[in-house]
């Protein structure tokens, strides 16, 4: 029974909206204009221990679309995940919190973010596929950069 107690476990404990937020502050008015929308997507990532191998990961969207200088519509979610991740290997964390726990979150929230802009009356933004895996390396040479070394530390 002892050698069970060391098995590595990645599960799925839930996937769940956290916040999402939709703004037309301009709206009739800006709805009548013929011009192209601007639109801006960014995508942040976030982790943090819940209890001891519990997780809660993080992905949040902000899709800000503007004509010149005015917002037509700006919607921000953050989809959710827990996550059981136990007897992994140090060097093998931050990638799973990293790389695998996001490539879970991130379709529901694609499809959050599609269908809440629809729901708004505008045609849907389709969040383009993210390479986290790419993000992740990006993030550790930043990191190495910055301090020295390839090894980010959680708090």
């Amino acid at each position: 029974m002892a050698e069970q107690d060391n098995t590595p476990v990645f599960q799925i404990q839930r996937i769940y909206l956290k916040d999402l937020s939709l703004e037309q502050p301009n709206s009739p008015q800006i709805l009548l204009e013929q011009e192209q929308p601007q639109v801006d997507v960014n995508l942040s990532l976030e982790a943090q221990p819940v209890v001891d191998g519990i997780y809660e990961v993080s992905v949040t969207a902000t899709v800000h679309t503007k004509i010149q200088d005015r917002t037509v519509f700006l919607v921000e979610a953050k989809q959710a995940g827990i996550f059981e991740i136990r007897n992994i290997p140090d060097e093998q964390m931050n990638p799973i919190i990293g790389i695998a726990c996001p490539q879970i979150v991130y379709p529901y929230l694609r499809a959050i973010v599609a269908d809440a802009i629809t729901r708004a009356g505008f045609p849907p933004v389709h969040l383009a596929e993210v390479n986290f895996q790419a993000m992740f390396e990006a993030q550790q040479a930043q990191a190495a950069q910055a301090n020295g070394s390839g090894i980010i530390t959680s708090a």
